[in-house]
């Protein structure tokens, strides 16, 4: 006696409701029948599953479908684009960016921090001296202006050839919109600057504003501000070698009695500041990274200065820097700056040099005539750079600046 499939079924959907006494019944009754069950279930194979035969169809389907969309992507878009979908594709364990990276400055120097924002983030320090990446030190060169640079030409001279060596920062007033052209070196390197007045602390503000926008980038190893009347006094791999080799910041701070020195003391400035920390000297300053550091962090002695040094009986500009730093860090000053200036002529402001004072005697004072302490060893070479230089003296000094400077290119007949 043969079952069909749909007694088969019956069977099978008796099982799988649980009634073990009828599937027990039907099995005796195949016994009597001389039916072996173990021979049954041989000979009746079990029908495919509807389900599972849709999940199979659907992923035919879908395979072929992916197919034809791969092989259309590579028609009409490339292999290339396809490969680049695929490396798209990140693992979930990605090694890390290499250190140097976490540390790469600003792509633009326009940002919109907040000065207190800008000096936090600046004051970062490692503890670690020794840097893990191959780091070329550079010199911050900050012109605090309040527009045009008619200096620029020389300058453009000047940095020739050295791209790697250096660093530009401008700070001017903020309604000054800069024209230079994007082949100059001085193209888009304005920060975001404020109004700054002559013996107030704004001044001072926008300087720490360019070390800290200077110190964002970590390969700037020195500091050097500069004015828009400022020229160098040397080509520039001297001026590199004289500040890299250097175990002092170039500030000066002079402990000067007079009305115009100790005079200008408050004793309100106490305990920060004493009488005997008081000095004084000149704005124009080149620095190394420390101590760049610790004008931009310092919230100690700012808010004294910044109560008790103001026009007309104190300028903040000139004590600042000098009695914080001697505080501190007296033994990293060379106690001179590294600008000439020429206040033989007297008055609140030193002499402005025009065309007419522009030749070799005038130089061969400046750097020739002069001495002092380098390393702690006497020399001739004392200044670097100086000010102040009249617009109308550029001519001249492009003319003169390849034979005495050694800045540009000799002219030939």
């Amino acid at each position: 006696m043969k079952f069909s499939s749909n007694k088969i079924l019956d069977l099978i959907g008796i099982w799988k409701k649980g009634e073990g006494e009828g599937e027990k019944k039907t099995m005796q009754s195949r016994m009597e029948e001389g039916k072996d069950p173990v021979a049954t279930r041989v000979t009746h194979s079990r029908p495919f599953p509807l389900r599972l035969l849709q999940f199979f169809l659907l992923f035919l389907v879908i395979g072929i479908g992916g197919s034809f969309v791969s092989m259309y992507m590579i028609r009409h878009f490339g292999i290339h684009n396809v490969a680049f979908v695929q490396s798209s594709i990140k693992p979930c364990f990605q090694k890390p960016a290499i250190v140097e990276n976490w540390f790469k400055p600003p792509s633009s120097l326009l940002h919109n921090m907040t000065d207190e924002e800008l000096f936090w983030r600046a004051s970062f320090v490692p503890r670690i001296k020794s840097y893990p990446f191959k780091r070329t030190p550079k010199i911050a060169f900050m012109f605090l202006t309040k527009g045009p640079l008619p200096m620029a030409p020389l300058w453009e001279n000047f940095f020739k050839g050295h791209q790697k060596l250096y660093n530009i920062y401008v700070h001017s007033l903020p309604s000054y919109n800069p024209d230079f052209l994007p082949s100059s070196v001085f193209y888009r390197r304005q920060i975001p600057s404020q109004v700054a007045e002559w013996g107030m602390m704004s001044m001072c503000d926008a300087e720490r504003r360019l070390l800290a926008n200077a110190l964002l980038d970590f390969s700037n190893e020195w500091f050097v501000l500069l004015s828009e009347s400022c020229i160098p006094l040397q080509n520039f791999s001297i001026i590199h070698r004289y500040l890299s080799r250097s175990r002092y910041s170039f500030m000066g701070a002079f402990d000067e009695p007079g009305p115009y020195g100790r005079g200008r003391y408050d004793e309100n400035m106490e305990p920060e500041i004493n009488m005997s920390d008081w000095r004084k000297g000149s704005q124009w300053f080149e620095i190394n990274r420390e101590l760049a550091v610790r004008i931009v962090e310092d919230i100690t002695y700012y808010p004294k200065l910044k109560e008790f040094c103001t026009p007309h009986k104190c300028y903040v500009d000139e004590h600042y820097f000098q009695t914080m730093l001697t505080i501190n860090t007296p033994h990293l000053l060379a106690n001179r700056s590294l600008t000439y200036v020429d206040w033989s002529r007297g008055g609140a402001h030193p002499a402005t040099f025009g065309k007419d004072d522009i030749n070799e005697e005038f130089f061969k004072k400046i750097l020739q005539e002069q001495t002092c302490l380098y390393n702690n060893q006497p020399t001739s070479l004392c200044f670097i750079f100086a000010r102040k230089f009249a617009p109308n003296a550029l001519g001249p000094l492009l003319d003169i600046a390849p034979k005495v400077l050694g800045i540009g290119k000799l002219k030939h007949p």
